[in-house]
């Protein structure tokens, strides 16, 4: 099994800090591809973050 992290995508030229306000997996779940992980908040906007894979979530940061 290979692993992947998670990194936050652009969500914007001026936008270079974001805070996950929620995480919608917790370490164990199963993820698919594409499923909501998170939710993140900026100054300017909020997001769902999606899975780019599928797999099991093995640790939070």
């Amino acid at each position: 099994m290979a692993n992947f992290e998670l990194v936050m995508p652009k969500l914007g030229e001026s936008i270079i800090e974001a805070t996950i306000v929620r995480w919608h997996k917790k370490e164990g779940d199963l993820v698919v591809e594409d499923e909501s992980i998170a939710d993140l908040a900026t100054d300017k906007v909020d997001s769902e973050i999606p899975s780019p894979v599928e797999g099991i979530v093995t640790k939070l940061f």
